[in-house]
């Protein structure tokens, strides 16, 4: 099995609040997995690709709010 190969945006800004994801498993398993960055041996979150592209869209057009 190909293991998930994590990165944080480019536009983190290195708080320690962060997520990673793993794109390289969108092809060939059709899931994004998500992580918390303080926490990479902790648990994974598998999310689909479509609800993962929503969710960037959402967050893109400014419908989840601002920090």
């Amino acid at each position: 099995m190909t293991e998930p190969q994590f990165f944080k945006s480019s536009y983190s800004s290195n708080g320690g609040d962060c997520v990673e994801v793993a794109a390289n498993l969108v092809a060939s398993h059709g899931v994004v997995p998500v992580r918390d960055s303080k926490n990479p041996t902790g648990p994974v979150l598998d999310v689909s690709t479509g609800a993962f592209a929503s969710f960037v869209a959402s967050v893109k057009s400014g419908k989840l709010g601002t920090v």
